[in-house]
């Protein structure tokens, strides 16, 4: 990774550091990997509040051009990275723990490991599937854009919607693999969370589709919502975590394939779950930070994609605006 240097020695680090943005250049991928890298890591589940809070102070102070005794450029920036780990970067408010990008590695790798280890029978198919797009709703949720709040109605309906549709398309297609090789059967549950995310994640942001996401200028003076950065942005988050399950789900199936051929599974048969679940989290270590830095998160569109009255609106007050930004969630 390509750490800045710290510039300074206790008590001499300047004000003007830039901890609104990422530490690394995000017209890069390699700067939006690097930044993915640290956001997805998962040891910031390991840490207490206390140190959540103490990240919190550090960050919010800094902003107020109050700078502590003895902190150093890289200290900020660990302060920055474990904030924004935990908070949400519209709302501001504490994330749900098993809805942070840090905790998408170890859940994952575990929901997935069971699925693909568990998928002959339609009981377990139900069971990992519903499992799966429960834990779905929840990151769905948590890293939504904009901060309009969710009614409690409202949630339940698009949580009841988007697992119902997402254990409906996976049962659907595990009683299409009854006639096929059981290779190829090991691919169903990639191909069921494939459907899955394009309906669950457009389901649980709902609201954004209605009432629009919060659309800024380059400096983060919000100008307005629109509904047409909403689609752009969940477009780009399913694509995004398809291609994340992508290879914890398509590469595992031939190692495990050829592995239950061998002695030792056959010997230890128990042994397959941890196998596979290891081999899905090997994969998702990497997928997932690569995957999240495919499209900007601070994403960006034409003014002239915006709805009409929008357009309008801006053009009265900022004439010259050709670009507008907004957070795409994750």
């Amino acid at each position: 990774m390509i750490y800045h240097e710290s510039r300074t020695m206790s008590g001499e680090l300047p004000a003007n550091i830039n901890i609104k943005e990422p530490r690394w250049d995000q017209s890069t991928f390699v700067g939006r990997a690097n930044h993915f890298f640290t956001v997805t890591d998962p040891r910031n589940i390991l840490l207490s509040n206390e140190q959540l809070e103490n990240a919190r102070r550090v960050v919010h102070d800094y902003r107020q051009g109050i700078v502590p005794p003895g902190l150093t450029e890289n200290e900020l920036w660990r302060a920055k990275y474990i904030y924004d780990s935990a908070f949400h970067p519209d709302t501001g408010e504490k994330m749900i723990l098993i809805g942070r990008m840090s905790a998408q590695v170890p859940m994952n790798m575990t929901i997935t490991g069971c699925m693909m280890t568990f998928y002959r029978t339609t009981p377990a198919v139900l069971f990992w599937q519903w499992i799966n797009q429960s834990f779905n709703a929840v990151v769905n949720y948590t890293n939504r854009s904009g901060d309009a709040p969710l009614t409690v109605n409202e949630l339940g309906t698009a949580y009841v919607s988007a697992t119902t549709g997402a254990v409906a398309t996976a049962l659907g297609l595990n009683a299409l693999t009854k006639h096929v090789s059981p290779l190829i059967g090991r691919f169903v549950p990639f191909a069921a969370v494939a459907a899955a995310n394009c309906i669950n994640i457009p389901l649980m942001r709902q609201r954004e589709l209605k009432v629009g996401i919060p659309v800024t200028d380059e400096n983060g003076n919000r100008l307005g919502e629109s509904a047409n950065a909403a689609k752009q942005a969940i477009t780009q988050v399913v694509v995004s975590r398809i291609l994340m399950a992508a290879p914890g789900m398509a590469i595992p199936p031939f190692i495990m394939n050829t592995l239950e051929k061998k002695a030792f599974l056959k010997r230890f048969p128990w042994m397959s779950a941890p196998i596979q679940v290891g081999l899905v989290g090997f994969c998702l270590v990497f997928a997932t930070p690569l995957c999240c830095a495919l499209f900007p998160q601070k994403s960006s569109m034409s003014v002239t994609s915006l709805e009409a009255e929008l357009q309008a609106k801006i053009r009265e007050t900022y004439p010259e605006l050709r670009r507008v930004y907004f957070n795409k969630g994750l």
